[in-house]
């Protein structure tokens, strides 16, 4: 597709895509999309992280859908799955997050939902690109016609109310101290006032945005410090999301990392033996060998999707499983949400170790395969499409056969080639790895 990717619209701001005068054609192109659907005015409702851009580009998008005759909420700092719980229960036609998710700041995006809470399908995305390249100015309401624009400054609390019905009443945490990183994130405000209202010792760190600071050295995709911090006060577990707290990285009682390969392993154990785990287990291209080898010993089912928890959603939707997520911690409780929230997982994690189950022993449940990634940035695009390089990977992967596996693939987010191999043979591994990566430099 031409402007959205595996997860939604992102890049850099005030560049290409990202920028006032493209957000407001998407606003426009949406609300003419979901204003045609119905004769009655429509609802869309908006939140976003803590990126400075965030200031510059919600109103852009704010005006293009007030311009094509939706009315339009705007929540503030909020993350993406309490904007899709919100989409779903304010009974909206839309939901837009405006969002570059673990990116920093420099970048930005969006990503929509429909009113079930789902992301957009493809289908429909590209009915909207469809719509944006067309002339926009045609989509204009009359004056009578245009949107209202209101602030609801409750987007925390329901979200958070929202969760706490996922959970027992008499669920407490008194006996546990837990360190909580928020990535400087949309996650800053909600996710540590629903974990001290639990009763938790709560050590919180990236909790302090202000506008440049979003993943910078903190977060899932930085956790270093959440590990010195659990080391350093003794804590039972470690909690890192990302900028939109849709994904989360944890940390045992020693201070290893824990990704979301183990979460979803640990979860699917524990939700197997209470027999609440329905159909088996989505994972991606991306989910860890070894992950797939316990599954298949514990006799679980596992289907790997396209990388992108929305293709995972699609897969369980479709095989009707009700868990299934992504090895960076995007994780799809299919009870209870429509996306990866990183404080949802948090607490069906939490719910486990309250018993008092020590963090290190819950989450090693499998030994994962030495597994490789390297990201080359790319400037032409069709590289993957070139005869030498096809070669190359059939070559590579005719040479790992039986030990291991190589994925080679465009980023749908960045301008990047992904490349990840996993194998026990590191030796043949880089090697044929390398080879690939020869013919794309």
């Amino acid at each position: 597709m031409k402007y959205f990717g595996t997860d939604g619209i992102r890049g850099q701001v005030n560049s290409k895509n990202i920028n006032g005068d493209m957000f407001f054609k998407f606003g426009l192109a949406a609300g003419k999309y979901f204003t045609n659907l119905k004769k009655k005015k429509q609802t869309a409702i908006i939140a976003k992280d803590t990126r400075l851009s965030g200031y510059a580009l919600e109103p852009a998008l704010v005006s293009g859908l007030a311009s094509a005759g939706m009315h339009v909420f705007t929540l503030g700092p909020l993350p993406t799955n309490g904007l899709a719980m919100l989409t779903k229960s304010m009974r909206a036609n839309l939901g837009i997050m405006i969002t570059a998710s673990h990116n920093l700041f420099y970048d930005n995006g969006l990503k929509l939902f429909g009113p079930d809470g789902l992301k957009l399908s493809d289908k429909i995305q590209k009915k909207i690109e469809m719509l944006i390249d067309s002339r926009v100015e045609k989509y204009l309401s009359k004056p009578k016609l245009l949107g209202r624009v209101k602030r609801l400054e409750s987007g925390t609390d329901d979200y958070i109310k929202i969760l706490k019905k996922r959970i027992p009443s008499n669920f407490k945490l008194k006996n546990m101290k837990i360190v909580l990183d928020c990535a400087n994130g949309a996650g800053y405000k909600s996710a540590p006032k629903m974990i001290r209202s639990l009763g938790a010792k709560l050590i919180v760190i990236g909790n302090k945005p202000n506008g440049f600071n979003i993943n910078k050295n903190c977060g899932s995709t930085s956790p270093k410090k959440l590990q010195k911090y659990v080391k350093k006060h003794r804590a039972n577990l470690g909690i890192s999301l990302d900028g939109d707290a849709d994904r989360l990285i944890m940390c045992d009682e020693k201070g290893l990392i824990i990704d979301g390969d183990q979460i979803i392993a640990a979860l699917a154990l524990q939700w197997n033996k209470k027999k609440i785990l329905k159909g088996g287990v989505v994972g991606t291209l991306m989910s860890n060998y070894g992950l797939e080898k316990f599954l298949k010993r514990k006799k679980i089912k596992f289907i790997r999707a396209n990388v992108g928890d929305r293709y995972v959603k699609e897969i369980m939707q479709k095989k009707k499983f009700n868990l299934g997520g992504e090895q960076s911690g995007h994780i799809i409780l299919g009870k209870f949400a429509t996306t990866g929230d990183g404080l949802l997982v948090a607490l069906e994690v939490i719910k486990a170790l309250n018993k008092n189950i020590k963090a290190s022993n819950f989450f090693d449940v499998f030994e994962k395969t030495p597994q490789f990634l390297v990201n080359l940035n790319i400037k032409n695009e069709n590289m993957l499409k070139k005869l030498s390089v096809k070669n190359s990977i059939r070559i590579s992967n005719k040479l790992i056969k039986g030990q291991g596996r190589i994925l080679v693939r465009k980023s749908g987010t960045e301008q990047k080639i992904r490349i990840m191999g996993e194998s026990k043979n590191e030796v043949l591994l880089k090697k044929c790895m390398n080879n690939i990566i020869k013919t794309l430099n």
